[in-house]
């Protein structure tokens, strides 16, 4: 069990530096997207199934809250916590919509719409990010290796492993590294070290 334990931590440390590394660019880029457009007035909408929903709520409220210094609130939002709104569209449409409606909803111009899915594939979070750029809105993507999510966002985070435990290891190491950018962006005074 012991080496099972270690067998599993040096695989989520390998995919999570291939990842890392081969995404620089990327994960500067985003940062200083995020920090532009939350510094101008506009919003996040995060959206995912499953782990990536709870990814989603995740990010959201360090956004929201703080992450790791004292700051004032960044406009964020899970598009995955509203149950009636979830159930009454996925009832009344279908489940592949259950995102879209909400970005048609809350989405203008600039924001940014941050789509999960381990497959890349997940119909609601593809469908989501269609509707975002259709709004003029900027879309990221963190997916597995790819799938139809990248073809329509504007930055992609793809993470090359095939288990999804290690790709959702990822995803939130990617996401609190973007947390913790844009908090030095924006309050350079209250962050140290």
């Amino acid at each position: 069990m012991k080496n099972r334990i270690l067998n599993i931590l040096q695989e989520s440390i390998t995919v999570k530096r291939r990842c890392i590394e081969n995404n620089l660019d990327n994960i500067v880029k985003a940062a200083d997207l995020l920090s532009s457009r939350l510094a101008d007035g506009h919003k996040l909408l995060i959206f995912g199934n499953g782990g990536s929903a709870a990814d989603a709520q995740h990010l959201a409220a360090e956004f929201v809250n703080r992450f790791q210094i004292e700051r004032p609130p960044l406009a964020a939002l899970a598009l995955t916590t509203d149950t009636s709104v979830l159930t009454s569209i996925a009832n009344d449409y279908h489940f592949e919509k259950i995102f879209s409606k909400q970005i048609e909803a809350l989405g203008k111009p600039g924001d940014i719409a941050w789509g999960i899915s381990t497959s890349g594939n997940s119909a609601n979070v593809v469908n989501a990010a269609e509707t975002a750029r259709e709004k003029d809105m900027t879309v990221i993507a963190m997916t597995g290796r790819a799938g139809r999510l990248a073809d329509c966002a504007d930055i992609v985070f793809t993470v090359d492993a095939d288990k999804t435990a290690r790709i959702q290891e990822t995803h939130i190491c990617l996401g609190h590294i973007l947390c913790e950018l844009v908090e030095r962006s924006l309050y350079p005074k209250q962050s140290k070290g």
